[in-house]
């Protein structure tokens, strides 16, 4: 996934992929079926909506919190078919990993695709991720290979010559990247613009049984979990099982309950283990289960039973969602997920410090 690109998908999350500068939007099966055949798909072209985040963020607060507040002021189809754009100094000092957070929620907004117009920290990353392996798009400008293995000269050790000249085809691919994004334009007309001040903001709570049901943390606090979930691609990457690390470690889950943490990806497993988060996870007497989906929409492993209470990261909390109708979920960000799991009971991080 690149800047400029079309994503289409049968995910309806496939509005995730915003963070990276490309039109993500899902589409059904038998769409995706008629793409395959033909190469082609029709798609109306969706009103924009602005949505701006000034100033930086309270200690405590996320960007899975802006989420729900945007959800939960405008409506969980407050948003039907746009294409909203994020912007703001707010937005520009999130870290990409909260970034992610955003285009992903918008799917419960209804939205057609979300965006936030890639900056030097995309570039950074790409430029990352590039590095590692030969990319061959003509689109890009041809054939780019920044591997180690090209940068050898005949003794085995790294030669001037091949690392400026994979430095440089790598600067080549990033401008052309750059030239290949989408920036609003200064002048775009918009159907409506909503701007929110960072320091307004405080720790949400989406209620059973919508996503738009939201409240402060505070007017929900000391309501008892049996399950407490941290995963999924809305909030299942390093930086989330990070901040469940910095609540949890030397503590325990609360008796009781179940603290269940599903990485998004292997890639995140795999670093989590090395950064020493899984033992603490582990030590904490949460369970860990194989990157993936997990019990978000009632595959496996985590399935609460009739009457249960969840408390999730996730980006769903509609009755049956998990797999049990007769069970409910609320939704937080990471660090509340956590500290709900120490305390039994919906709770601030604060609190169990």
């Amino acid at each position: 996934v690149l800047p400029g690109q079309l994503i289409l998908g049968a995910d309806s999350h496939t509005t995730h992929y915003g963070w990276l500068g490309a039109f993500g939007a899902g589409i059904g099966r038998s769409e995706v079926a008629a793409l395959w055949a033909t190469g082609e798909l029709w798609l109306r072209v969706p009103e924009s909506i602005r949505i701006v985040l000034e100033g930086t963020l309270p200690s405590g607060v996320t960007s899975k919190d802006f989420a729900l507040r945007i959800i939960g002021d405008l409506g969980a189809d407050g948003g039907l078919y746009a294409s909203v754009e994020f912007s703001g100094d707010g937005i520009e000092a999130m870290s990409l990993e909260s970034r992610m957070v955003l285009p992903n929620m918008m799917a419960e907004f209804g939205v057609k695709n979300a965006y936030v117009p890639p900056d030097e920290k995309t570039y950074a990353f790409l430029a990352e991720r590039l590095a590692k392996r030969k990319i061959e798009d003509s689109r890009l400008g041809g054939n780019v290979d920044a591997t180690p293995a090209r940068n050898l000269g005949a003794s085995g050790q790294p030669s001037i010559s091949n690392l400026q000249s994979s430095i440089f085809n790598l600067q080549s691919l990033i401008s052309n990247l750059q030239s290949a994004a989408l920036i609003p334009d200064p002048d775009a007309s918009y159907a409506a613009t909503h701007v929110y001040r960072a320091e307004e903001l405080e720790p949400y709570i989406a209620c059973p049984h919508t996503v738009d049901n939201v409240v402060p943390l505070s007017e929900v606090a000391g309501v008892r979990v049996d399950q407490a979930f941290l995963g999924t691609c809305t909030n299942g990457r390093l930086e989330d099982l990070a901040a469940a690390v910095e609540v949890i470690r030397g503590k325990r889950v609360a008796p009781g309950t179940r603290f269940l943490v599903i990485p998004a990806s292997s890639q995140v497993l795999q670093e989590a283990l090395r950064l020493g988060y899984i033992q603490a996870l582990v030590e904490a007497g949460a369970v860990v289960g194989v990157p993936g989906c997990g019990p978000c929409m009632g595959n496996h492993f985590g399935i609460p039973a009739p009457g249960e209470v969840t408390i999730s990261s996730a980006n769903r909390n509609f009755r049956g969602r998990m797999g049990t109708a007769e069970a409910e979920i609320y939704l937080a960000n990471p660090a509340v997920v956590a500290a709900s799991a120490v305390a039994g009971r919906i709770a601030e991080p604060r609190e169990v410090g």
